[in-house]
């Protein structure tokens, strides 16, 4: 008997059946945070990418969320200046990765699985690990969270990627949000989703100084809503597992979001006029090359492991 969707969505928008490990990436030479679950072998695992100027533990309880569900995270936390480099962050993400899947974590009970590596972010991060994605050819799935435009744009390299992508917004376009020219331009499989009554900002955690002001207010029911959308996709995508195949599915009925299919016009008012001024992302683009990992060299050495504790429920 087929799972039944809606129970799933309520599911997966609570923690999951794992005890959560925390460690500290800065002892493998790299600034940020990585969450595990408590124990298992050949786990998925995915690069987490920030928004501008946002700190980590923003993504706190999304972290833990992914990890209370089986999926290894490492998030770096590079690039977090006025004017960020999304070429320079990609390349952090992707030696973030690494460090998951060649570094030991733990005690000695978790392992990554390297062929089970996806890369996820929010806003400025969503773009640079869409960049990320194209280093890594054992990438196998993409989630773009509320994605804001970056230089080089990722709609070019999205063309390039033929792995299967999320992209979640709140509006398809506005003049910071690139959800809808991000997803009409993936060369693979997309799956293309608003929240309903959700903001980009609203994913970030906690309270902020500008949302005393009205701006940037944390919305729970947005973070609750793409978590499950994301830890679905994730599960089908990098695990195989066809239980949570409905959120590979590009148009599902789920709860509090709205399926788009990216290639149809008049989606938006200004699509028309967009049509006559926007560049041809159809055709084929020329790989885009990108550096090397910034930062201090990694060591990863066999003596080398990722300490890992209990961060609390």
């Amino acid at each position: 008997m087929a799972p039944n969707p809606k129970k799933l969505v309520a599911q997966l928008s609570r923690r999951g059946p794992h005890r959560v490990l925390r460690g500290d990436l800065a002892i493998a030479g790299m600034p940020g945070v990585v969450f595990t679950p408590e124990s298992g072998f050949n786990l998925p695992a995915v690069a987490f990418g920030h928004h501008w100027l946002t700190n980590l533990d923003r993504y706190t309880t999304t972290l833990k969320h992914l990890a209370s569900w089986g999926i290894v995270v490492v998030a770096p936390g590079t690039e977090r200046g006025l004017l960020p480099s999304a070429l320079r962050f990609a390349a952090d993400l992707d030696t973030a990765l690494t460090l998951a899947t060649e570094v030991r974590l733990g005690p000695g009970e978790i392992s990554v699985h390297s062929k089970k590596v996806g890369f996820v972010g929010h806003g400025f991060g969503a773009g640079a690990a869409v960049l990320a994605a194209q280093r890594r050819s054992t990438t196998k799935a993409v989630a773009a969270l509320f994605p804001a435009q970056v230089s080089p744009p990722s709609e070019q390299i999205a063309a390039n990627l033929g792995i299967p992508g999320l992209v979640v917004a709140s509006e398809l376009k506005s003049l910071s949000c690139n959800a809808r020219d991000l997803a009409r331009s993936w060369g693979g499989d997309v799956v293309l989703r608003t929240v309903e009554k959700s903001t980009s900002s609203g994913f970030i955690e906690g309270r902020r100084l500008a949302s005393w002001f009205g701006l940037g207010k944390s919305e729970r029911k947005t973070q609750q809503t793409t978590r499950a959308l994301l830890t679905g996709f994730l599960l089908h995508q990098l695990t195989g597992d066809k239980t949570y195949e409905h959120f590979s599915d590009a148009f599902a009925e789920i709860k509090r979001t709205t399926a788009f299919d990216p290639t149809q016009s008049g989606l938006v008012p200004q699509d028309e006029f967009d049509e006559m001024f926007s560049p041809d992302l159809d055709g084929e683009l020329g790989e885009q090359s990108l550096p090397s990992a910034s930062g201090p060299e990694v060591d990863r050495s066999i003596s080398q492991r990722v300490r890992l504790s209990l961060p609390g429920r």
